[in-house]
């Protein structure tokens, strides 16, 4: 029996980089469900003016996406070129915020990311995981941090992978995102009943990771 953890929490929380850390030390697979989202997103980089629902869902038969793992490390491809280092900016950001509120993208994506928790060991992270992707893992968490700390992470990380950007436009992006993931009607940011609600602000990566370790040892040896 495969085991899951699922990671869930706001924009900018650190779920990423935690889950790649947790996957490395128990060599599970990190599935970064956002990078999922982002793909389609990258798919309809082009058609900006026409991202209503309608026409979003008339074209994802259209959208052939394909998750792979190279040494546990996830790869995104989209019509069978790997996109994965293209899915990071801001733009994207803002695509696959708006897109991932219409129904028929979640529901043209829940059976990618059920599939390979079913025959894979996975540390799964983004919004909905616990509540709805992997209702029945093995252990939940729900991470969040304060918008600044969060806006400032997310700054650093495309920093460093030399994306440009402004901490003022991801501080309000990240703002909005927040709104949105709260108030959508499909699937909005929750914490599930059985998570464990971690407050991340002032913690380094280290005691955050010491923390879950912790916690995922109670349940899986």
């Amino acid at each position: 029996m495969f085991k899951s953890i699922a990671i869930d929490g706001p924009a900018g929380a650190g779920k990423s980089d935690v889950s790649d850390i947790l996957a490395d030390k128990l060599n599970f697979i990190h599935v970064d469900t956002g990078a999922i989202y982002r793909t389609v997103a990258f798919y309809f980089k082009n058609k900006k003016d026409r991202l209503d629902e309608t026409f979003v869902c008339s074209k994802l038969n259209n959208v052939f996406i394909d998750v792979k793992f190279d040494d546990n490390r996830q790869k995104m491809l989209l019509g069978g070129v790997d996109v994965s280092d293209k899915l990071r900016s801001d733009e994207i950001s803002k695509i696959a915020a708006k897109i991932s509120q219409f129904r028929c993208v979640r529901n043209f994506l829940l059976p990618i990311q059920r599939g390979i928790a079913k025959s894979n060991n996975v540390i799964m992270d983004g919004r909905d995981i616990a509540t709805v992707v992997l209702p029945s893992a093995n252990v939940k968490f729900f991470l969040t941090a304060s918008l600044e700390e969060r806006a400032m992470r997310r700054f650093k990380q495309l920093k460093s992978k030399n994306v440009e950007c402004q901490y003022d436009e991801i501080l309000s992006s990240i703002r909005m995102r927040d709104r949105n993931d709260l108030d959508r009607a499909n699937s909005p940011l929750e914490v599930s009943k059985d998570a464990i609600f971690f407050d991340t602000t002032g913690k380094t990566i280290d005691e955050v990771i010491e923390f879950l370790m912790f916690e995922i040892k109670k349940v899986i040896n």
